[in-house]
């Protein structure tokens, strides 16, 4: 499972994967009002993530790494928020975490460490065999993650192809 948070838009994908195959089960995005307290929204991130991986009980999480630079102090503080109460639902739930750099994750669904949301939904969708990109970007990047995290992990990798 990969998850791409963020506090109004948190991404998350489920794969499942099986001899020759890697299955997407489940993707969307939790959303939350901006207009919302920070405790309101955040108890909204916990208990989503919380319900999927309930429903799908995957073996891991891979979720995506803080940034080395912020230009916004804020963002990233706050960002540690969202991150904090995924790591501890997937704890709660027994299921252990990693986290990725967003380069990293780049570099292995399209080549480059400084691929576009674009790029990077267009990788994911060959990589998987989507008929449609997957949106929005959230989506994609967590699918990312997850494919990422799952030939790190475990050494599979879609329809053959290298995931590094």
């Amino acid at each position: 499972m990969g998850v791409d948070p963020g506090l109004v838009a948190t991404g998350f994908g489920v794969l499942e994967a099986a001899p020759g195959a890697v299955t997407v089960l489940d993707a969307g995005v939790i959303t939350t009002a901006s207009t919302q307290p920070l405790e309101a929204r955040l108890n909204a991130i916990y208990r989503a993530v919380l319900q999927i991986i309930e429903a799908r009980t995957p073996t891991f999480l891979v979720v995506e790494d803080l940034y080395t630079e912020y230009k916004f102090p804020r963002t990233a503080i706050l960002m540690g928020h969202a991150r904090g109460v995924i790591y501890l639902a997937a704890r709660q739930l027994g299921v252990s975490v990693t986290a990725l750099a967003p380069s990293e994750v780049k570099r292995a669904v399209t080549g480059s460490g400084s691929a576009g949301k674009a790029q990077v939904q267009r990788g994911v969708q060959t990589l998987l065999g989507l008929k449609d990109l997957p949106r929005p970007s959230h989506v994609a990047d967590a699918l990312g993650l997850a494919l990422t995290g799952l030939a790190r992990l475990t050494g599979i990798t879609p329809k053959g192809r290298a995931v590094r």
